[in-house]
């Protein structure tokens, strides 16, 4: 898995390219060319899912005991 740095830099390049309207992104070597702005959206909202991975993980479950000191 990447880290935040390259997941933010993917998703910043692909951001651009999506806001100049040009579907051929390049990063690292590679090139991708996404055939509809759609997949760039999905492509978007994975890195964006990635990245909130990558943080601090929330507390799902909180449990609290107590008595009445009897």
């Amino acid at each position: 898995m990447a880290d935040l740095a390259q997941l933010t830099a993917w998703r910043d390049a692909l951001m651009a390219a999506r806001y100049q309207g040009i579907r051929t992104v390049e990063y690292d070597g590679k090139r991708v060319t996404y055939a509809t702005d759609a997949e760039m959206a999905a492509a978007l909202g994975d890195l964006n899912r990635q990245i909130a991975g990558t943080g601090p993980q929330r507390i799902s479950v909180v449990r609290i005991q107590s008595s009445k000191g009897l």
